[in-house]
Formats: structure tokens, sequence, C-alpha cells
């Protein structure tokens, strides 16, 4: 059986370097040493370069784009540090790939979140922290302990900095609104932090990334939007609903914000040339040196997770992070 180790130590993969810089840079410490790299052939191989006996071991690896080969390379870490003994080993996973198969939404379709549960946690997880899983049941499919992050504090508390925020709460102006029904509750929550009502746009998905909006739920006519979502891939979801807003619903401003920027493909080009004016996002999920977006306005995780971290090492509760 596993112990609490009377050490910390963080080891960063190839997902998010940056994110795991920063979160040991908030904790004072410096990363481990570790070998990360391919053979020939495109296998995963990694090589611990430090003692991790008896440590407590976190293991900072966002599962995103190329998700496939960020996940085996988790996989891997956890297999070579259970194998050199740490004393506990933590996988932290800001955004959990392949969270939006959770459930069989059709005949013969596959439980992915589970199976990615499953796999964490044979290959040695003792734990895992996380941060706004797609959908809330994902924590049940591990038999390990999930110490599950949210993110609306954090992006709430940078919105009431604006200059927009401020001016529409005093014009009565602001509302919160839901993408979808399946966003409802999470945009509620924002609409509590922020003291708004909520607006709902109800929308048909004939397949994969394409959305056909049908109408609003609620009056949003000269109000200032606040779109709120946990993730934007293609952003077709959000910037369609930017759309109706303003076209059908008659909104004065749009603006949104979201936890996991997975944007693929035409994302960026279709934020551009939306309605939104300006994007705030979480850096759960590393960009590319490439990467542009004008309206983007980036918040950083470190904090949280770095007190979060020291609260699991002290078996202290998480939930005081948020007071």
């Amino acid at each position: 059986m596993n112990v609490h180790g009377n050490q910390i130590k963080l080891f960063a993969g190839s997902g998010c370097p940056k994110l795991a810089k920063e979160i040991a840079d908030c904790l004072g410490l410096k990363l481990g040493e570790i070998e990360v790299g391919k053979f020939s052939d495109g296998e995963c191989a990694v090589h611990v370069s430090e003692t991790v006996r008896g440590s407590d071991v976190y293991v900072i690896q966002s599962t995103s784009y190329p998700v496939n080969d960020n996940l085996m390379e988790l996989l891997v870490m956890i297999d070579a540090l259970k194998r050199a003994s740490a004393g506990r080993i933590t996988a932290v996973i800001p955004y959990f790939g392949y969270a939006r198969q959770d459930r069989k939404a059709r005949p013969r379709d596959p439980i992915t979140a589970k199976l990615v549960a499953d796999i964490i946690t044979v290959a040695g997880a003792d734990r895992l922290l996380t941060m706004d899983l797609h959908a809330n049941q994902i924590q049940g499919f591990f038999n390990i302990p999930v110490d599950h992050l949210i993110g609306i504090p954090i992006l709430g508390n940078a919105i009431k900095k604006q200059d927009f925020f401020k001016r529409a709460m005093a014009d009565d102006e602001l509302i919160t609104v839901s993408p979808d029904v399946g966003s409802v509750a999470r945009a509620r929550r924002m609409g509590e932090k922020l003291g708004t009502p909520l607006a709902i746009v109800d929308k048909r998905r004939p397949k994969a990334n394409v959305m056909e909006v049908m109408n609003i739920v609620g009056d949003v006519r000269g109000k200032v939007c606040l779109i709120v979502d946990d993730m934007i891939d293609t952003a077709g979801t959000i910037t369609e609903g930017a759309k109706a807003l303003v076209e059908v619903g008659g909104a004065k401003e749009v603006y949104a914000c979201c936890t996991h920027g997975v944007l693929s493909g035409p994302a960026c080009e279709r934020l551009e040339n939306s309605y939104i004016k300006k994007l705030f996002m979480l850096n759960t999920i590393e960009q590319p040196e490439s990467f542009e977006l004008s309206k983007l306005v980036p918040l950083s995780v470190a904090p949280i997770f770095a007190r979060s971290i020291e609260s699991i090492f002290s078996d202290s509760p998480i939930s005081t992070i948020y007071d």
C-alpha cells in the first residue's frame, strides 16, 4: 500500500511544460529531472534521472493535442515512477482528454472517458488532480480519489475587473449565457458569482462540430452577454451562439469565457471574425508558439494548482482554496 511521501517532487511531461514550470515556481520548487523522448519508431521513452523513493510525486501533464502521444507519455511516466518506489503518485491533468466520450450516445459507442480512467489507475496513479471535467460524473469513473478544481472563480474574478463588467452592471445590462443545455449549471454558477440572470442558447447539433441554433431562452435584447463554456474546440458552437444572441436576440455586446482552449481547425479564424469582443481563457492547454488571437485574455491556473498540491501534501481540505 502506497503511503504519504515526506517530500514533494514535481515532474513535467511534454503536454504543458510552461504551466508545469509556473506551478513549480509558485511552490518554490524545481521540476524533477526526467528524460522524456521517443524511440525512432515513435514509441515513448522515459527515464527518471533522480531518486523518488518514498516521495510524494506529482506528474503534470495535460492530455491535449497530440492527445494519444501525451496520454501514453503520462502512463509511461507514472509507471516509471511507480517502479522507482515513489511513495504516492498524483496525476495532475489540467485538461483531461477524451472527456467528451462519457456515455453511450448511440448504440455500440465506447465510453472512452471510463477507459482512460481505468488505464491511468492501472498505470499506478494513486490520485487525480484535474480541472473542469466535461461531465462531472467522470469523477466516478476512477477508483482512486479525484480532486476536481473549477475554473469559474478564476474567470469570474478576472471579469469583475473589466471595464465592460463595471459598466454593464451599473446599467443592469449584464446577462450570463449558456451556449447549450449541457452548460447550464456552469453558466448558472458564473451568474451567481457575478450577480446576473441567465439565458440559454437552444441548439441542435446535426453532427459533430456542426451547430444549428434554434432559439434563445431568455431576454437578451439590449444586454451585454457573457457566454460561459468549459471548452472551445472548433469554436463553431460559441461563435454561432454569439451570432444568434446579436442577430436573433438583439444583444448589444457579446463576451465569452472558457476553461479549456482546444482551438482546433478553424477555431482562431472563427473567433477573430465573430461577434465576440473578448475571450477569457485559462491556460490548461498550452498553445503553440505560432498561436495568435487578438481577442484572447489569457489567465493562469498555476496558483490554484500549486495551492491544491500543497493541500494534498498536507492532507488539508482543497475546498478552502476558493475562500
